[in-house]
């Protein structure tokens, strides 16, 4: 058998694509796909996997390596680029979103979707359709009826300059696909113990939840610190 040998581009394109597949496979050991994608597509991140081992495979083997293209200043850039994502992914600490981005996203209430009134009317109220009935006459007069309901809520803290010691903004993000598109739900949260609960930190908020003309009250009874979830985005 003569002895196969590959260029210098395509050996770059086998390093880049076994990086991806790499990345796929860590995210997958360490549980963090959740940290990127929606439970709705997950499922890219095995299946990319399999098809970028596919595609190593094939060019160690099956791709024709005569010629020996060189390895050009615009190829060895393309690589860079595509290949920077993979660094910036394992450099970084397996965080979510947080009130920086909450800031700087789209409220969920500016969304296209709009919550069910039946789950509203006579469901277990969620956060993301309750913070998402702003949008709709119809949808809020549904929670108004529900004034005084019990209520549990889990996310982080964020808050707004001048805010009472006592409140905060309880804030969770919401994807359809990936972090991409997460779009910020807040409701604000009262009577809860003033200055106990910092900047970002996880909670869990038990109370009676008021809707009020342009948003969403919640009279604290409990508000306890809880870890960040493992899957800290809601899904719409």
């Amino acid at each position: 058998m003569s002895r196969r040998s590959l260029s210098p581009k395509k050996l770059g394109v086998v390093l880049v694509l076994g990086a991806w597949c790499g990345l796929y496979l860590f995210l997958l050991a360490t549980d963090r796909t959740s940290l990127y994608l929606s439970s709705r597509t997950e499922w890219l991140v095995p299946v990319g996997g399999v098809i970028l081992l596919i595609a190593v495979v094939g060019q160690l083997f099956f791709s024709d390596s005569s010629g020996a293209p060189k390895l050009t200043t615009k190829d060895s850039l393309g690589l860079v680029l595509v290949a920077v994502p993979v660094v910036v992914v394992l450099a970084l600490p397996p965080a979510s979103l947080t009130s920086f981005a909450a800031n700087r996203r789209s409220s969920f209430a500016s969304a296209a979707f709009v919550p069910s009134i039946e789950d509203i009317s006579s469901g277990e109220l969620d956060l993301a359709d309750v913070a998402g009935a702003i949008r709709s006459d119809e949808v809020m007069a549904a929670l108004r009826a529900r004034a005084g309901a019990e209520v549990d809520f889990t996310g982080f803290v964020a808050r707004r300059p001048g805010m009472p010691a006592d409140e905060f903004l309880l804030t969770r993000f919401l994807i359809s696909c990936c972090v991409a598109d997460a779009l910020t739900v807040q409701v604000r949260v009262v009577d809860a113990p003033p200055g106990a609960f910092k900047q970002d930190q996880w909670v869990r908020v038990s109370g009676s939840l008021y809707p009020l003309e342009n948003e969403i009250v919640v009279q604290a009874a409990g508000v306890t610190k809880v870890p960040r979830p493992d899957h800290p985005y809601l899904n719409a």
